[in-house]
């Protein structure tokens, strides 16, 4: 079975938002170029560790070429960075990867399907599918820095993460 590939470059727009109550959201990448809109199912640590690696990418590209032109303060007034309709996810995500095309300044971000079987055999057959998205590094400051505010406004205290906790006097 062969997994699905798709490849945006460039991308139009990205983004993280969730669906769903607090304790139950699920997080979503999405991104578009054109009519072709792309939504991806994630975990919550794997939006706040694409952060992270976006925002050490990036530090790491400023400081290999000083001459390059500096990315301006990400400020993310004004800047629409909600999940757009329909919401049809193409598959939920088992890990993320970043590169960089020094030749035409963009970022790719490839995510690869979780594939889950219990049959062994069946496993060795199975293609995950791969989604490629090709960003300008101002994008993907912009990503980073609303991927944290969605993962900081869930739960005020996240250990809780939907279990009761029962406290004796």
């Amino acid at each position: 079975m062969t997994g699905k590939e798709i490849e945006l470059n460039p991308v139009d727009f990205i983004t993280i938002g969730t669906i769903g109550p607090r304790g139950q959201r699920i997080f979503h990448l999405q991104s578009g170029q054109g009519r072709q809109l792309v939504s991806l199912i994630i975990e919550k640590e794997q939006a706040r560790a694409l952060s992270e690696a976006i925002r050490e990418m990036l530090d790491d590209l400023n400081r290999r070429n000083p001459d390059a032109d500096d990315l301006p303060p990400v400020n993310l007034t004004g800047v629409d960075m909600d999940l757009r309709e329909p919401i049809e996810p193409v598959f939920r995500v088992a890990q993320m990867g970043l590169g960089y095309d020094e030749d035409h300044d963009l970022v790719v971000l490839v995510a690869q399907e979780l594939v889950s079987t219990t049959d062994v055999d069946e496993l060795s057959e199975i293609e995950p599918g791969v989604v490629k998205l090709w960003c300008k590094r101002d994008q993907m400051a912009l990503l980073c820095e609303h991927a944290l505010e969605v993962v900081n406004s869930g739960r005020a205290d996240p250990k809780q993460n939907g279990r009761l906790v029962y406290y004796w006097s």
